[in-house]
């Protein structure tokens, strides 16, 4: 297996600024705005977006912008896919009725699991926006989705795997990729 690097920390850190900064620029602002999370790495990405836009605008409690939105039982492969179980879905306090709501997810590629995403939170509520930010644009799209933030467009083949590693969900100390660095993007092919 041939394992390059194409992000690693401080590139994860630069684009994740960047798209904190265009998400207020479309925003106009911070009012009204949530940030909806897909468990496993979409989570923590949020977590880290609204940080940097509390950053950028002090009157914003990261916090309290912040949840999660568990796709599992709405995704259309159930069959095809390893059992897993669900993540709780957490929304922050305000709801989403109303709201500019941003999904965040580390790898967009068929474009499924935001497909599925959005069947899960209409379940939920009625956002008045919904946006997509994604660490990891990688084409290969199987349904007419768009994400409107990208942290770095990734043409690769469908034989290769992007893998995106954080220190939330796979450190060192015993996560899925026990002992790999973390805070890193890499291409997995195989020779």
């Amino acid at each position: 297996m041939l394992t390059r690097v194409v992000l690693n920390q401080a590139d994860i850190d630069r684009a994740l600024t960047r798209i904190a900064h265009e998400i207020l620029e479309a925003n106009k602002g911070s009012q009204d705005l949530v940030l909806l999370g897909i468990p496993r790495r979409g989570y923590p990405l949020a977590v880290r977006l609204a940080a940097k836009i509390a950053a950028a605008d002090p009157a914003v409690d990261a916090a309290a912008i912040v949840g999660q939105l568990d796709v599992t039982m709405f995704r259309d492969d159930l069959s095809h896919q390893p059992t897993r179980p669900p993540y709780p879905t957490q929304l922050p306090r305000t709801g989403i009725d109303n709201k500019v709501v941003v999904l965040v997810d580390d790898v967009l590629y068929s474009g499924r699991t935001i497909r599925a995403a959005l069947d899960a939170m209409i379940d939920l509520g009625r956002p008045r926006i919904v946006r997509l930010a994604v660490l990891i644009d990688r084409g290969h799209r199987e349904l007419p989705i768009r994400a409107d933030h990208v942290g770095k467009n990734l043409p690769t083949s469908s034989a290769e795997k992007v893998r995106v590693r954080l220190e939330e969900t796979d450190s060192a100390a015993g996560g899925e990729n026990s002992g790999a660095p973390v805070n890193e993007v890499v291409i997995e092919a195989t020779a």
